[in-house]
């Protein structure tokens, strides 16, 4: 399949980037993946190995089209949570096990 990535054409064939990826360590996520094989990737480090070129030079987006259309499953960044504010009087009433009454 033809798809274009920082402005440079490429030519990817779903084999060829398995092949690519096998024996190559995943990095932790912290945004955009993809699932190849067993294992999951950043979008980043997939693009930075099936293309030569440095991240900094494509978008996640522009590799994460390119893995769909060849039919790899990717995946949205994960949602971090936020952890509620407790006053004092909550985090000391937490602390004891017992509900804060106000």
């Amino acid at each position: 399949m033809r798809c274009v990535i920082a402005r440079f054409p490429f030519d990817l064939v779903k084999s060829d980037v398995q092949q690519s990826m096998k024996g190559i360590k995943p990095e932790p996520v912290t945004g955009e993946s993809v699932t190849i094989g067993r294992r999951i990737y950043p979008v980043k480090q997939v693009g930075e190995v099936i293309t030569g070129q440095d991240r900094r030079d494509f978008t996640a987006g522009e590799v994460t089209r390119a893995l769909t259309r060849l039919g790899f499953t990717c995946h949205t960044a994960p949602v971090v949570g936020h952890a509620p504010v407790l006053t004092p009087l909550e985090t000391a009433s937490a602390q004891l096990g017992t509900a804060a009454v106000m």
